[in-house]
């Protein structure tokens, strides 16, 4: 950097520190943090244009520390850089057919993985849940927003794309490959287990399924069903507001969950008697790939004493987010508002807690994963799955059993 461009950014600095102060002494300003963080950043700026060992790199060094700064509040939260907003854009402008069929977060700086979609390009190339992917398509995922990692992991369906992930036990990053497909809608998958219990997965809340879930609990009703397990293990994504309805399906009356941040009003989502369709004693099955409208679903029934969710704690992703777009170029992708269960405790905080805890070592989640897509043609629910054999013992007592109201 040239000593005149040097001068430039200190100078340009200064001013933003000089104008903060000058606000904050008259009074513009009573947040007292703010100026300090403020202060601090100006400092750490200086010496690094004086002190460090090198030349530094202004606008790599800035980079950087817009990248950090909004990594640090949550995973969902992201700065893109003009170059990176630019180049998101025009990949999203696309509208790609082909799919990986993965649920995604941030974790450790990199892209990490909540879920993935059964019988999907991601379940077939061998990716499990809390893997790390290091790599997408040679580009390194370091400081990557979520939505920039799904544009990559999109395309004309027959694409391959190289991934680098690192797993749980491996020292080194292992090369996988996955091959892009157009994916259906997801199912709402159907089954009697035993005696008058019924069972149903939700792979995804894509539009219409409450109203998919309205017709089989119908049908489950109609066939002599009088008890019900809900599996949304692994059910990461979808419309929030599908989630909300599904819950209006089993609750006459409570709190569903309630939106809000510092600049939304909260805004309350309540249960409706006229909606409800299953009113017999259910329970629902949950994981640490649960996010999204699943956990606003199951922490409503678990909230308002409507059965019991059984198996381990949900992942934590219920927010909202906006995209704001900045003067020059780049963009910010900033949660919000999050959802609170009943009881007002902040999902992407907290997620949901099992009421009857089922804990599947690392082990057994990663075989599970595995062999998921080896169960019988015809069958749903492996014979040996633990979290559903607990949830047949809660529905079998009939101490445990709630109706709705």
């Amino acid at each position: 950097m040239s000593s005149l461009a040097k001068k430039i950014v200190v100078a340009l600095s200064v001013l933003v520190i000089a104008y903060v102060t000058t606000g904050y002494v008259l009074g513009r300003s009573s947040d007292d943090k703010s100026f300090q963080a403020l202060k601090v950043y100006g400092e750490v700026l200086e010496h690094i244009q004086r002190d460090y060992v090198d030349d530094p790199n202004m606008h790599q060094v800035t980079s950087g520390a817009l990248h950090g700064l909004l990594d640090s509040l949550d995973p969902e939260s992201a700065y893109m850089s003009p170059l990176e907003y630019k180049d998101y854009k025009e990949k999203s402008a696309k509208n790609a057919k082909g799919e990986a069929g993965l649920a995604l977060t941030k974790r450790f700086g990199y892209i990490g993985v909540i879920a993935v979609l059964p019988d999907s390009p991601a379940q077939k190339a061998g990716l499990r849940i809390s893997d790390i992917i290091e790599k997408i398509a040679g580009f390194t995922t370091g400081q990557m927003a979520i939505e920039q990692a799904q544009v990559l992991l999109s395309g004309e369906p027959g694409t391959v794309v190289k991934l680098s992930v690192i797993r749980r036990g491996k020292a080194e990053p292992q090369e996988m490959e996955l091959t892009l497909a157009k994916l259906g809608a997801p199912k709402l998958l159907e089954d009697r287990l035993e005696g008058d219990i019924g069972y149903l997965r939700v792979q995804a809340f894509a539009p219409g399924m409450a109203k998919q879930m309205h017709d089989k609990l119908a049908q489950l009703d109609r066939q002599g069903a009088h008890k019900l397990i809900l599996d949304l293990r692994d059910c990461a994504t979808g419309d929030m507001q599908e989630g909300i309805s599904a819950a209006q399906l089993f609750l006459a009356s409570g709190t569903i969950t309630t939106l809000k941040g510092q600049t939304i009003a909260p805004v309350v989502y309540s249960a409706d008697a006229a909606k409800v369709v299953w009113s017999q004693p259910m329970t629902v099955l949950i994981g640490n790939g649960t996010a999204g409208p699943a956990e606003i679903l199951a922490g409503a029934i678990a909230g308002n004493k409507r059965g019991e969710t059984v198996g381990d704690r949900t992942y934590g992703t219920a927010s909202m987010q906006k995209l704001i777009q900045l003067d020059d170029g780049s963009a910010l992708i900033l949660t919000v508002a999050n959802y609170y269960t009943p009881a007002g405790k902040e999902i992407p905080t907290e997620g949901v807690a099992a009421t009857a805890e089922v804990h599947p070592s690392a082990d057994d989640s990663a075989v599970a994963s595995d062999q998921s897509a080896a169960i019988p043609s015809g069958q749903i629910v492996a014979a040996d799955d633990p979290v559903v054999k607990k949830a047949i013992e809660i529905l079998e007592s009939s101490g445990t059993m709630r109706k709705a109201a």
